[in-house]
């Protein structure tokens, strides 16, 4: 893939106008000095709050068994996530039976839930940590220098950050205590011959129900917050149209932003894919096992399911949202230029005055499109190109302003953006089509087991 160089005479400030405001007035010397002095204090102090946000989330992965940047790493990883997802939870299990368990805790429903857990929290685990070790956590994130770190976007990138952490706590915490309610319940009706063992049996399936639900959740989470750090970028994008004239600045900032789109698309695409297909498949088989059951179903015996069918959902809401959130973003960008477009239209008195005027801003822009260059030192296959756009200079200078921006609304009508999974947009149109196709699945099993 290629990452965006520009080399410019102008200061670093003016290679990025949808980051800059042009706004201000010269007081002097002295008060310009005063107050870039200031700023730069200020911002200092946000990115380095930026780098210890970094920096937490990422011993956060790490502890989770995300990092697996060397061989060692990825044997402990996998170890410990075989330890204590898999065999964990099945010896505690297997140590559960007795004659008159079966009305407190069903073995077959609880192997099911073992196994669509682990399945789940190893999808989980095996592409992100292939994407966090391809890129690293900051180019993943899209927050380092070379894929657009703006320092004006620094306290967003905090708080997004920090809004993520919150997220997944708040989720994992009701599900822990309802989790650990159902096993208190539990416990205390079925008789392990001594309190040692059924502590050590509940301590073990809530380690490994707590392990397994904060991977699956938190690689949602991290989907989540790249979409949102992204639709910073979009929201900014926004206010360009209100302080900015030149089209060609439209276009280009929109062609960086349809590029990083398309990165998180071909990064999170078989993520996505195979959670829908492994939550499906174990929301169908729950479904069969609890309609097909001919004894009295209670929170005792199939609590479990409740709790395993609440984090799935939680996980497919989060990352849903996330991605319809910025493809809507994305799309909605095509009635803020069409009504800018008309707006500037309608109040335009003076023609012969507009086009002298924008005949000089696309040779200046034009100028600054063609210092683009491409570096492919990045490989996503599939993934769009990202490049600089070839201008003729002679036929841009002639082109009237008007039909500028009537070819540049016609682009973004033709270029919504969006995340996409194989070539479909995540947007409500595919959000009804999954509720619909859940649906008929829902019916087809309630067909089979109940008629």
């Amino acid at each position: 893939m290629a990452n965006l160089q520009i080399q410019t005479e102008e200061p670093p400030e003016s290679q990025t106008p949808l980051l800059t405001s042009n706004e201000g007035v010269e007081n002097g010397d002295d008060n310009n000095e005063n107050k870039k002095e200031d700023g730069d204090g200020e911002n200092e102090e946000d990115e380095s709050e930026v780098e210890e946000s970094l920096a937490r989330l990422e011993r956060f992965l790490t502890a989770l068994g995300f990092n697996q940047n060397s061989a060692l790493s990825l044997v402990v990883s996998w170890s410990v996530f075989a330890a204590v997802g898999v065999v964990l939870p099945l010896v505690a299990l297997s140590m559960c039976e007795c004659q008159e368990c079966e009305r407190y805790e069903i073995q077959s429903f609880e192997m099911v839930i073992v196994a669509f857990q682990a399945s789940l929290a190893a999808v989980s685990l095996l592409c992100l940590s292939h994407n966090l070790r391809k890129y690293g956590l900051r180019r993943f994130l899209f927050v380092d220098r070379y894929s657009g770190q703006m320092r004006c976007f620094y306290r967003d990138y905090v708080a997004q950050i920090s809004g993520s952490v919150r997220l997944l706590v708040l989720w994992v915490l009701p599900c822990f205590l309802l989790k650990t309610v159902r096993e208190i319940i539990r416990i205390s009706y079925v008789q392990h011959g001594s309190w040692w063992l059924s502590l050590a049996i509940f301590s073990a399936l809530i380690l490994s129900w707590t392990y397994m639900s904060t991977i699956s959740l938190s690689a949602c989470i991290l989907f989540h917050l790249v979409c949102n750090l992204q639709v910073i970028h979009f929201d900014d994008y926004g206010k360009l149209l209100q302080r900015e004239s030149d089209v060609l600045v439209f276009m280009e900032e929109h062609i960086r932003l349809r590029y990083h789109l398309s990165k998180i698309s071909h990064r999170f695409r078989i993520y996505l894919l195979l959670e829908f297909l492994v939550v499906t498949a174990s929301q169908a088989v729950t479904l069969l096992q609890v309609t097909g059951y001919g004894e009295m179903l209670t929170f005792i015996n199939g609590g479990d399911f409740a709790v395993s069918t609440l984090v799935q959902v939680v996980g497919i809401i989060i990352c849903l949202h996330a991605a319809t959130r910025i493809s809507h973003r994305a799309q909605g960008i095509v009635s803020l230029a069409s009504r800018w477009h008309a707006m500037v239209t309608c109040t335009s008195s003076d023609a012969s005055q507009l086009r002298s005027s924008a005949s000089a801003g696309s040779l200046e822009a034009a100028n600054h499109l063609n210092s683009i260059h491409i570096d492919y030192s990045e490989s996503d296959v599939e993934s769009m190109d990202y490049a600089g756009m070839s201008t003729n200079t002679q036929r841009a200078s002639y082109m009237s302003s008007h039909h500028k921006r009537q070819a540049f609304v016609m682009y973004l009508q033709t270029n919504p953006g969006g995340i996409t999974i194989f070539g479909w947009t995540v947007d409500r149109s595919l959000v009804n089509t999954i509720f619909f196709l859940e649906l008929s699945l829902v019916t087809f099993v309630l067909g089979q087991t109940l008629i």
